[in-house]
Order: C-alpha cells, then sequence, then structure tokens
C-alpha cells in the first residue's frame, strides 16, 4: 500500500488562559502560527492567530472542494468555478466538535441543479477529511516525559 504522510508540531507554553502556542507545518503556510486560548475560545475578540477547530474546517473546505472537481472530473466535467464554505460547530459545555457544515457553490457549464447535488454527496462520501472523522481511523499515541 502506497502511503504518503504530511507532517506538522505545535509548541505550547504556559498556562490554559494565559499560555500561547504555535504552530507549524512541512508545507510553509503554517510556519510558528500563534494560537492562544484567546484565538481558540476567544475569537471574537479580535486576537490575530488561529486555532484547531477554524484549521479543520479549513482544510474539509479544501479537500471537499478539490473532491468535488475530482468526481466531476471523472465524468468528463469540468468546472469554472467551485466555492465552499465550512462551518465547524463546536459544544462549547462538553468542547466537543458536533457538526459541520459545507456549503458549495460552482458556476458548472453543462449540468443541473440535481447533478451538481448528486456530485457533491458522492465528494462528501470520498473527501480524504470527511472518511477522517469517522470513527474507523487509527488513531496512535506515543508520550514521552522529558
Amino acid at each position: 500500500m502506497a502511503q504518503s504522510k504530511r507532517r506538522a508540531s505545535a509548541t505550547w507554553e504556559g498556562g490554559l488562559q494565559d499560555g500561547k502556542g504555535s504552530l507549524s507545518a512541512t508545507g510553509g503556510v503554517l510556519n510558528n502560527t500563534p494560537f492562544s486560548f484567546k484565538t481558540r475560545f476567544l475569537s471574537e475578540d479580535g486576537s490575530a492567530g488561529t486555532n484547531p477547530e477554524e484549521l479543520l474546517a479549513a482544510a474539509h473546505a479544501g479537500c471537499f472542494t478539490m473532491a468535488t472537481g475530482a468526481t466531476m472530473g471523472q465524468q468528463g466535467i469540468v468546472p469554472t468555478r467551485l466555492e465552499t464554505k465550512s462551518v465547524l460547530t463546536m459544544d462549547m459545555d462538553t468542547l466537543t466538535i458536533t457538526a459541520i457544515d459545507l456549503n458549495i457553490t460552482g458556476t458548472v457549464p453543462g449540468i443541473d441543479q440535481a447533478k451538481f447535488e448528486e456530485i457533491a454527496n458522492e465528494a462528501k462520501k470520498n473527501c480524504i477529511i470527511s472518511r477522517a472523522l469517522s470513527p474507523d481511523i487509527t488513531l496512535t499515541l506515543t508520550a514521552t516525559l522529558v
């Protein structure tokens, strides 16, 4: 089985509410990108930075949009433009992600609304991030105290 690995890292210094962290990924877009309690749970206060849930919503939007384009390509359909907005909902009492709402808009010559919905639903099922959010993935952990 061919495998591909993507790498990212996070650092955190200090307590939960007064601490700060940074996120990096080998692709270079995230390079010591700040995150904190404020950017994670008080995003409306205007603090600069990101948070894991926002990154998950962005990853899902990107993956799903590409999967929709790929599904179209398999059928000989070429979209002019696809745009997906993703809204991740988190229950703040239990700190649990409860939903992700994907809203795709497309300009696609030669298809009707029913075909667009059929393709989008197929892409939703097959999107790598959609599948990763299923309970069937293997999650491992190594914890090392220094």
